[in-house]
């Protein structure tokens, strides 16, 4: 193995739910289902603004648009890094690994999370909003694999949604499924793996 694809949200960056009030976590609980709504979907891709986003989404939780947008504001200026992903990021990229992003991410949260000091440690991303498409489309993935010329079967993917790494098998990318839930477990997993 030689390449090493990560995912961002639940695998790079989180937000810890212990410094969280019940009604932002409940507000979000959609983030968390199995299938995304379509607004935030399309948001991630690049095709809605930030502030469609917010009208719709005061619209389904019947909400002020002001509070929405102060949820959404907090949601992204408190994202952190899983620090047991950032110590195993920085080992990897010690050892030589190449080092990339794929991720289903809006325009204000990857502006946001550039600036986190992990974000310096990738040698490449591809982000959906920046290419107006999402995973698990197989064009994401065909993206990655020509934008930086890496051998399917030389790269790991790792992501917290089993429905990405489906996609990403037929491409021949190996993957693991992160739990971050589970961060420390998940990363001692991948370090016996890859170190």
């Amino acid at each position: 193995m030689k390449n090493i694809v990560f995912d961002l949200g639940g695998v790079v960056f989180g937000r810890d739910p212990r410094k969280w009030e019940p009604e932002f976590m409940e507000f979000f609980a959609f983030i968390h289902a199995e299938k995304m709504p379509e607004f935030w979907v399309d948001y991630d891709r690049g095709t809605l603004t930030l502030d469609e986003v917010v009208r719709i989404l005061s619209r389904e939780k019947a909400c002020d648009e002001r509070v929405t947008a102060r949820f959404i504001r907090d949601a992204i200026d408190r994202q952190e890094e899983i620090v047991e992903t950032r110590a195993l990021v920085g080992d990897l990229k010690r050892v030589g690994y190449k080092l990339y992003v794929l991720s289903n991410m809006s325009r204000e949260f990857i502006d946001f999370l550039r600036k986190m000091p992990v974000y310096r440690c990738f040698d490449g991303e591809v982000i959906s909003c920046e290419e107006q498409v999402v995973k698990p489309e197989p064009e994401i993935y065909r993206r990655l694999l020509d934008r930086y010329s890496l051998d399917p079967a030389e790269t790991l993917f790792i992501d917290d949604r089993p429905v990405n790494l489906e996609a990403a098998r037929t491409f021949g990318i190996s993957t693991f499924l992160f739990r971050h839930r589970e961060a420390q477990r998940s990363c001692d997993e991948l370090r016996k793996m890859l170190l």
